[in-house]
């Protein structure tokens, strides 16, 4: 009975092709691509989410000790505003897009039709369980597509809750999520989909990449990368350091991709943002952080591990100027901040992802923009704190990262209006609001014309006049058009 449930529990590579041919057979029928289909799915959605929010709480809790203020915005909020987005706006995303035309077809009319790409695959991270998984099915939905979800074993009870919730609530045939680690994972990556998006990691986007190219999958790759905050001296320091702690410490504990991971400020303000920092972390978490309710833990063991392993090493311990403690046993870290770390240390090398940020020191504010550029990486976000209009420019101008924000932190996340994406080893591609639809989308040239108009200039026998005629109107000159029909004339 035991060889029985193990073999029948066994997800491998003929799982997944079985997987994929059911929703390609469920595609084929054009289910996905009906209005009705994706209105009712993301209606589904929106109720399960409705009707199950204690339980994603619960699940969020248990996988991250993820307060529930935090679960409820950040996760199942914007999650339901994107569905209302979609669901608003879908009809029009759908529509074909107008085209404008040239004498060369003329008379015709163009226009560019967004169809569902097929069968897509998410791969979603553990740090944002539901929104990270469910936020691009959002957008494979309102563009069409049949989908496989495979959440991150590393937030089992997300996961399983996840795989329970969309088996009830949506279109099974068409929608499907696989459970499961590394096997469950490499028996969906040698199938062929029609798009793969994965949110990670770069050396588990390499392994994603290699595999797509197989089969010349396209991908969106959401990374992340060392998030740099730049921090001017004229500035509402109070009100800097509350967004900067929120953006850092309020989302999910550092543990996010567009973390702020270290600041850069100059060496006469240093001092006064510490204090701060101080005072307001403070505030927020008490004189005992690994007490307050209001902060996530770790993980697990290996991140903690991982995350020790930068504090502790020789040339940053002692660089601490706020915080240190640790609860190996409950995975707490408490936040930390770092004065003056050298730039060559571990933790300035690879994304903290963690509750640690170091700030560096400048003689002058504009030297971060070298700083950032000597890092020779393009992260997924950067922030500045300033009022002054030189600099944000300069700042728009110079720094090359997924998105940017002034005078905050993170909060571009919730505008839909704008990609979310990276740039580099930060990511490719991007998605949020209609740009998840276009993510999930092929837009096809459509081109229109009818039997007049007919021009024998495009037909053999070729000669001289034809060609030169062709050529004018090729070009869109009227006044070449106007003399090759002259010299046509005339000849």
């Amino acid at each position: 009975m035991e060889n029985k449930a193990e073999n029948k529990a066994v997800f491998d590579a003929e799982s997944a092709k079985e997987v994929v041919k059911v929703l390609r057979d469920s595609f084929v029928t054009g289910k996905t691509k009906s209005y009705r289909w994706r209105v009712t799915q993301l209606k589904a959605m929106l109720k399960m989410l409705d009707e199950n929010e204690p339980q994603i709480v619960a699940a969020l809790r248990d996988d991250l000790s993820k307060p529930e203020f935090e679960s409820s915005l950040y996760e199942i909020l914007m999650l339901k505003n994107s569905c209302r987005l979609a669901l608003k706006e879908m009809n029009h995303w759908m529509m074909p897009e107008k085209a404008k035309t040239s004498l060369t077809t003329f008379p015709s009319s163009a226009e560019i039709a967004s169809e569902p790409l097929g069968v897509v695959l998410v791969i979603s991270a553990w740090n944002y369980p539901f929104l990270l998984s469910l936020d691009p099915v959002v957008g494979a939905i309102s563009a069409g597509n049949a989908i496989v979800l495979k959440p991150s074993e590393m937030a089992p009870a997300s996961s399983s809750l996840l795989a329970k919730l969309v088996a009830d609530y949506l279109d099974s045939s068409c929608i499907k999520v696989v459970e499961g680690a590394v096997p469950e994972t490499s028996a969906l990556l040698e199938q062929k989909w029609d798009k793969i998006l994965y949110t990670g990691n770069g050396r588990v986007a390499r392994i994603v990449m290699a595999a797509a190219a197989k089969h010349l999958i396209p991908v969106v790759l959401e990374l992340g990368g060392k998030s740099p905050v730049i921090v001017d001296s004229d500035i509402n320091l109070k009100v800097a350091t509350r967004r900067i702690i929120v953006g850092k410490w309020g989302c999910n504990n550092g543990q996010a991709c567009i973390s702020p991971d270290y600041i850069i400020t100059t060496k006469d303000y240093a001092t006064k943002l510490v204090d701060s920092f101080k005072c307001e972390l403070e505030r927020f978490y008490g004189k005992d952080p690994l007490e307050s309710k209001d902060l996530s833990r770790i993980v697990n063991s290996n991140h903690f591990d991982r995350l020790s392993k930068l504090m502790d090493e020789e040339k940053v311990s002692s660089k601490i100027v706020h915080g240190g403690q640790r609860n190996e046993k409950n995975l707490q870290i408490a936040p930390t901040i770092f004065l003056d770390v050298p730039v060559n240390s571990l933790i300035m090398k690879e994304e903290i992802f963690g509750p640690l940020l170091p700030i560096i020191t400048v003689d002058k504010v504009e030297q971060s923009f070298d700083l950032i550029h000597s890092s020779g990486g393009k992260p997924l976000a950067a922030y500045l704190f300033t009022n002054n209009k030189k600099l944000k420019r300069k700042f728009v101008e110079t720094v090359s990262a997924g998105g940017l924000v002034v005078n905050d932190t993170t909060v571009h996340l919730a505008i839909h209006s704008l990609p979310f994406g990276g740039v580099g080893e930060s990511g490719m591609g991007s998605y949020h609001g209609k740009f998840s639809f276009d993510a999930f989308s092929h837009k096809k040239a459509v081109l229109y014309r009818g039997f007049a108009g007919d021009a024998f200039l495009r037909y053999p026998p070729y000669t001289p006049g034809k060609l030169t005629l062709l050529q004018a109107l090729l070009s869109g000159s009227i006044v070449g058009i106007i003399r090759a029909l002259l010299r046509w004339f005339w000849a």
